[in-house]
């Protein structure tokens, strides 16, 4: 995949229309994680410095579905995003409208204007025309850095690259550096860590990697369903009945394939989903009945461990257990471990996964931890994201 970036435009005395992901928590008025706007920073201090530019800066925030929400109003994050920068960032009081192209029309080199929630109009998420249009017209050029949204085809991610020059900025460049050849020819041997709760939201992830994976690792609640089907006694635990069939035939494609897949030997279980409830080890592929597992165990994690000692490429999307619950984390902690000592390419990918590798400190350590969750998920499975094939290089 070849993508145009922002290196390969012409920036010279332009207005820059961007994209940019900064749909971040809010709390009392403040932004209390800035991971997305100090992500975005690289590729906007790059178009800044290029002579005469000015910077027209465009989000989300929240689902506000097409209405105007004082609550999804990106004010705070124009604050965090000045003091980030240390530079002056003008609010628009919308992202369309007269009073808006007058604000961007006026623009002096060297001065920035964050548009307001372009999710306060239904005709971003519509991807209408005409709204793209009114976006595209408040600029000379268009740059996508928002690789969290790239899998939406929406007015801002992908209408505007219809009437304006466009290209990738430097976040999604970089994404798409990490994530595509593990898709079209990954160093091997390939170890994927799937975990997370269900088969059916990893299903297309793993049919994917049956392609190029070496080995795939399967933990988290989604690993029962593959353990019933193996005729494993599983208590209490989280499965999908309605995905057994999926799973015994990926099961079936792996042996074809000549793919390793492996699944908990042990658990950590408990009596109840809590987070009070007894971490009880269970020294066994079959949970008791009544017992539900929770969390990979140490002979699993030995397992592990074996695989990714060897790996010359690793993918993890999704925990190996309960860990917002500090009895049941230590799998998802350990593997986190094992990914960050690794010397091979390492990449993190999803929600989920992101959080643990920040929450315990791991993600200085991994060489691409992703910001975008829905969308990393479909990249993994193979699929087009809108967003990006709009700036796939033509000569």
């Amino acid at each position: 995949m070849k993508i145009r970036t922002v290196k390969d435009l012409d920036l010279n005395g332009k207005k820059v229309l961007i994209r940019v992901d900064f749909n971040v928590p809010l709390k009392a008025g403040e932004v209390t994680d800035a991971t997305r706007i100090n992500m975005a920073l690289p590729t906007i201090k790059f178009i800044l410095d290029q002579p005469g530019t000015s910077l027209i800066v465009m989000s989300h925030l929240g689902r506000p579905k097409g209405k105007k929400e004082a609550e999804f109003s990106l004010d705070p994050v124009a604050r965090k995003f000045s003091e980030l920068l240390d530079r002056d960032v003008i609010m628009a009081p919308d992202c369309v409208g007269e009073e808006v192209a007058r604000l961007a029309s006026s623009l002096l080199p060297g001065q920035i204007l964050l548009l307001e929630n372009v999710r306060f109009h239904k005709e971003e998420t519509d991807n209408d025309p005409e709204f793209s249009k009114k976006l595209a017209s408040l600029a000379d050029v268009y740059v996508n850095d928002a690789f969290g949204t790239a899998h939406r085809a929406h007015a801002s991610t992908e209408g505007v690259t219809r009437y304006l020059p466009s290209a990738a900025g430097l976040l999604i460049e970089k994404e798409t550096a990490f994530f595509a050849p593990l898709l079209e020819n990954p160093e091997k041997p390939f170890v994927a860590v799937i975990g997370g709760a269900k088969v059916s939201s990893k299903i297309g992830v793993l049919e994917s990697l049956l392609r190029t994976c070496s080995t795939i690792v399967i933990g988290g609640g989604m690993s029962f369903t593959f353990l019933k089907v193996l005729g494993k006694s599983i208590g209490n635990s989280l499965f999908e009945s309605e995905f057994l069939e999926t799973a015994k035939n990926l099961l079936d494609k792996a042996e074809k394939a000549g793919v390793k897949i492996l699944l908990p030997v042990d658990h950590i279980a408990a009596e109840t989903f809590s987070e009070d409830a007894e971490a009880v080890p269970v020294d066994d592929v079959n949970v008791p009945d009544g017992m539900l597992g929770l969390d990979i165990g140490p002979k699993t994690l030995e397992l592990i461990r074996a695989e990714l000692k060897t790996a010359a490429s690793i993918v993890w999307n999704g925990p190996m257990g309960v860990f917002e619950f500090a009895k049941f984390s230590q799998g998802t902690i350990a593997v986190a471990e094992m990914i960050a000592e690794s010397k091979g390419i390492t990449v993190v990918g999803g929600g989920d996964s992101v959080a643990a590798v920040n929450k315990f400190g791991y993600a200085d350590r991994i060489d691409h931890v992703s910001t975008g969750g829905g969308a990393s998920l479909e990249f993994l499975e193979g699929k087009v994201l809108p967003g990006i094939a709009a700036l796939q290089y033509q000569e």
